[in-house]
């Protein structure tokens, strides 16, 4: 699939507010320097960076000894303002000194024509210079930098705001209403009301600050199990930090959610084209090889694209004429239960588009899917949901309170059939990058439209059932190149795109760049790897050699190559792969590779 990136650059002259404007005439007596810290010898003080974006660097500056370093990532744009008490309908000088490419300098809020000046190219410190004048009821503007989409880094130094001083800001009270909400095993959600006058929020943990954001929620990640943790927060804006807010205890669950009980430590996942025929070849399921831990029917597939009515027939005679009887079957599937082995039916595909658009075709799938379930007496339900049958609407743009009706319908009948079957039931996922990975740039249609609406889409559905989740298996392959956190972009068909696109799922991510809506990190024994079988199985086909390359790096923090991980998780639970069938035509090649892989 073309995934064609867009051109922030071509955009920057449209968004600028026409370059380099001439300073204004001498100040007035009473004029004086009012940004705050501005050369950054005291750190980030007085200034917040969105997403995490900035840092103070010892090297280059221009001034004294410190200057701001700021990298753009996914959709941001490394903001980094400062607010500042002003005085009503007076003038203001902004100035400072900038390098990098595509880099901004502005104030908003200023009660009149908000103003911005940039520069295109500045490979050594340029002055950038421009001027407001504050409206009548202005008592507060913003200063801030920015530089651009898919940039490098730019660096800042010497801002400075000069003109009459308004009534000194007053400190933020302490925030109120901090409430943990539902605690996963490693992670806990936070809320709490918003101050007057905070332009940012600090987040304790214990006496540790986790994170700043810019909004009154924050999720804590990367906690350990079964265990209780306290929080804060404070508010923070131009006069300094409040006192903290009342702690709050949460206690992590035990991890042990996602049922799928009886799984190896490190499984081999793969499907089984049981409906249809291809080049492949069809496979009795009594002639799947022992290798296959997990074993996903292929496909159980919709009457129609709304109606959620969900069927699964086994290949016909005319098209494979190798093909089983169902009481043969069924009982294969019960010998290869009976082996320790899981079979599931995967639901979608290809071609089996699946929109639960109302509540109707929401129960609709899960009773027909039930009866799938007992009827082949299956283990458990794979979401293999394609194309466009997962697309958020425009406005819905927080994974974690999804609002369209496509995701919030499937949310409930997945819960619906977890509940109905219990622990011991199987749920896999397996999504493409550009409803996953793809979100740590783009979130559906964006903060300004236009972007394609199922990007990250799938997001919002892993985190909702993450509790209830055995595997996820991101189909690494039939993928444009994807952004990791690293800021660069992985092609397919070696290690590097696996190690990058796993590290995301066991790190977390700022999804669509924004800080305060971040997706927490999976359990590695939670996520595998998934790969085409052969050659013929899929584009981004990756030799053994290269999987053992991409295993090595994840579990072992070895053969990383260009890549370095956020950590090593040696309890990462295995590959899948597209498909049982296509691995038998290559002579078992993955299976016999994954077998031979020394996990210790």
């Amino acid at each position: 699939m073309d995934r064609t990136r867009p051109l922030p650059l071509l955009l920057a002259a449209s968004l600028a507010a026409g370059g380099l404007l001439a300073l204004t005439p001498a100040a007035q007596a009473a004029d004086t320097e009012l940004a705050r810290n501005g050369g950054f010898e005291a750190g980030l003080d007085g200034w917040t960076c969105t997403a995490g974006s900035g840092a103070v660097v010892p090297s280059p500056v221009h001034g004294g000894t410190k200057a701001l370093q700021a990298t753009p990532a996914g959709s941001d744009n490394a903001t980094c303002s400062q607010s500042v008490a002003v005085k009503p309908n007076s003038t203001y000088t902004l100035s400072g000194w900038v390098r990098g490419s595509y880099v901004y300098l502005g104030a908003s809020g200023t009660g009149t024509t908000d103003v911005s000046t940039w520069t295109a190219s500045a490979p050594d410190w340029q002055k950038l210079g421009t001027t407001f004048t504050t409206g009548a009821s202005t008592t507060s503007v913003t200063i801030y930098t920015h530089g651009w989409y898919g940039t490098p880094a730019y660096q800042a130094d010497d801002l400075s705001l000069y003109g009459p001083g308004g009534d000194p800001v007053q400190l933020p009270t302490a925030p109120t209403g901090l409430t943990a909400g539902s605690p996963t095993a490693t992670t806990v959600p936070l809320t709490w009301s918003a101050v007057p006058g905070a332009t940012s929020y600090n987040v304790y943990q214990g006496a540790t600050r986790i994170q700043t954001v810019t909004g009154t929620t924050a999720t804590a990640t990367g906690l350990t199990a079964s265990t209780p943790y306290t929080f804060q927060v404070s508010a923070v804006n131009g006069a300094g930090e409040s006192p903290k807010s009342a702690a709050v205890t949460a206690t992590t669950t035990s991890g042990g959610g996602g049922g799928g009980g009886g799984l190896p430590a490190h499984a081999l996942v793969g499907y089984l084209h049981a409906s249809f025929a291809n080049g492949s070849g069809y496979t009795r399921m009594a002639d799947v090889p022992d290798s296959w831990d997990v074993i996903d029917l292929a496909f159980g597939e919709p009457t129609s694209v709304t109606s959620g009515d969900i069927r699964f027939n086994l290949c016909p005679v005319s098209e494979c004429p190798g093909v089983e009887s169902p009481a043969d079957f069924k009982a294969a599937i019960k010998a290869k239960q009976a082996a320790g082995k899981k079979v599931l039916i995967s639901i979608g595909g290809q071609n089996g588009q699946v929109q639960l658009a109302t509540t109707a075709a929401r129960d609709t799938f899960v009773s027909s899917v039930s009866k799938i379930i007992d009827e082949y007496g299956l283990d458990g339900l794979d979401l293999d949901f394609e194309g466009h049958s997962l697309s958020l609407q425009t406005g819905d743009t927080d994974f974690r309170n999804p609002t369209t009706p496509v995701i919030v319908n499937l949310i409930s009948a997945v819960k619906t059939l977890k509940a109905k079957y219990g622990a011991k039931f199987v749920l896999t996922m397996a999504p493409e990058t550009f409803f996953v990975q793809l979100g740590y740039q783009y979130y559906g249609s964006g903060p300004w439209g236009g972007q394609d609406p199922r990007a990250g889409a799938y997001l919002p559905v892993i985190h909702a059932l993450r509790d209830d989740l055995t595997l996820l298996h991101v189909q690494d392959y039939n993928s444009g190149s994807i952004m990791g956190l690293d800021n660069q972009y992985h092609s397919m068909g070696g290690a590097d795109f696996h190690i990058a696109m796993t590290d995301m799922l066991l790190t977390g991510f700022p999804v669509a760049g924004n800080a305060d809506r971040f997706f927490p990190p999976l359990r590695p024994d939670q996520v595998a790897i998934g790969l085409p079988a052969s050659p013929q199985a899929g584009n981004g086909h990756t030799t053994p050699a290269e999987v053992d390359k991409a295993l090595d790096c994840l579990t072992r923090k070895t053969n990383c190559g260009s890549y370095q991980t956020h950590g090593s998780w040696p309890a990462l639970r295995g590959l899948m792969t597209w498909s049982i069938n296509w691995d038998r035509y290559n002579q078992g090649e993955f299976s016999r590779n994954f077998d031979a892989y020394d996990w210790s």
